[in-house]
């Protein structure tokens, strides 16, 4: 009896013996299909970030910049693709032992949709900063004037972007809620100048000593590597009701912008004393007709005011 009981047991203990051996044969298979795949993924992004990178050096001025920006977002793919390929494989495996994997899709896709509805805002930040950085519309350290506010970018991430302006006030703005953009520092930089002479200068004698004083500056060792280019003086730009304005361009390197210009300016102000030339300021002229008498000003000592007071 227990001789017969036994033969009837053995065939299905090693049926399932045997489904037990294919299932972890399976399960084996494809978790060294999943490892082989995230290794096979890490070799291609490593690929891709050396031909990103050596096609973006020529284009930096700051150095390490496009090496910094494209392991940003490989870091980021890396983990999305690695993520989505071990889930994959726990389902997988899931479904191997006999577990229904259809509820499981089903109620990821709710809490998925859910998770959307109440993170709308997070992820249109998530997605702005992806492509503000992917773009490189703006890295650490440019100048920048955000929704009207400018400063110095301080930090990038995937959701906010951190601006601290001249006073030392910081602003974080959410990348999902920059509306405007406004790099002052992409590749160069320049410093735009409106100078002011009187109507009675020789505007071409101005433009000559502008142009002299430029020259004279960028031959020095000390400014010659930040300005990249001669000075473009663009002419006579308009008349103000005191002053004839001359507006010129000095191009430099990023962030140099203000140092040569507050240089070019105060050369330029001395070279002006030295040359006669006048920077007027408002003034105001009265002219009296001539059947009008002339004022009579009578001026008297401070003792004949102190002797009057008394």
């Amino acid at each position: 009896m227990v001789a017969s009981s036994i033969e009837k047991f053995l065939p299905k203990l090693f049926d399932l013996g045997v489904d037990v051996t294919k299932g972890s044969l399976r399960i084996l298979l494809v978790i060294i299909t999943a490892y082989i795949g995230v290794r096979l993924l890490r070799l291609a992004l490593n690929r891709v970030e050396t031909i990103l990178v050596r096609a973006g050096m020529p284009s930096e001025t700051v150095p390490g910049a496009a090496m910094m920006r494209v392991r940003t977002l490989t870091s980021v793919l890396w983990t999305i693709a690695v993520g989505l390929i071990w889930f994959l494989a726990i389902l997988t495996t899931l479904e191997q032992i006999g577990v229904n994997i259809g509820p499981i899709l089903a109620s990821a896709g709710v809490v998925g949709l859910a998770v959307g509805f109440g993170a709308q805002n997070l992820v249109k930040d998530l997605v702005s900063g992806f492509f503000l950085i992917l773009e490189n519309q703006v890295r650490v350290g440019d100048i920048a004037v955000i929704n009207g506010t400018g400063g110095l970018v301080e930090a990038i991430t995937f959701r906010t972007l951190v601006l601290r302006d001249q006073s030392a006030v910081v602003h974080v703005f959410p990348n999902g809620s920059i509306n405007t953009l406004a790099n002052m520092t992409k590749d160069w930089s320049a410093y735009v100048i409106d100078i002011g002479v009187a109507y009675k200068e020789d505007t071409d004698h101005v433009v000559d000593v502008m142009q002299r004083v430029a020259d004279e500056m960028r031959a020095e060792p000390k400014y010659r590597s930040a300005m990249l280019e001669p000075i473009e003086i663009f002419g006579v730009d308009g008349f103000a009701d005191s002053a004839v304005t001359i507006k010129a361009r000095l191009k430099t390197l990023p962030l140099q912008q203000f140092t040569i210009g507050r240089e070019y300016r105060r050369r330029l102000k001395k070279a002006f004393d030295a040359e006669g030339i006048e920077i007027p300021f408002p003034h105001r002229t009265l002219t009296m007709g001539q059947e009008s008498p002339p004022f009579q000003v009578n001026v008297k000592s401070a003792e004949a005011v102190a002797e009057q007071n008394n």
